[in-house]
């Protein structure tokens, strides 16, 4: 199974570029059997430009989580504290075998719709 994320573009580009091994979430997909992001970059690219898999996911306490990640996270420290402000348990998707598309897609080649999940949508295995 896949899903769907939206992200900022310069986290999107830094994933592309294997700059950034960890994807931070304050939510995640549920489904143990989800093995691809496919990543939509928002905004002003508009466009699905790669994908990844999932090594693992992380979840533990922001401070636990950014000991854990913070060699490879892509982010700043301020940008990972004020993001997880106030929560208890923050969630890491480590990133393995990136593959960015030659040509970004429309959004409407994989969601109906074309409206960008608010943080992601679960995709079919394959389309």
């Amino acid at each position: 199974m896949r899903v769907l994320l939206s992200i900022k573009p310069e986290y999107a580009e830094k994933i592309l570029d294997g700059v950034k091994h960890f994807e931070f979430r304050k939510a995640v997909f549920k489904n143990p059997s989800v093995k691809t992001v496919v990543i939509y970059a928002t905004k002003p690219v508009g466009k699905v430009v790669g994908e990844f898999d999932v090594a693992e996911v992380l979840s533990e306490c922001p401070k636990t989580l950014w000991a854990r990640t913070a060699g490879s996270a892509g982010i700043s420290r301020r940008f990972f504290d004020e993001y997880f402000a106030g929560r208890t348990t923050a969630y890491a998707i480590k990133v393995q075998n990136v593959r960015r598309y030659r040509k970004p897609m429309d959004l409407r080649a994989l969601v109906e719709s074309g409206t960008a999940p608010q943080s992601f949508c679960y995709l079919p295995a394959s389309r």
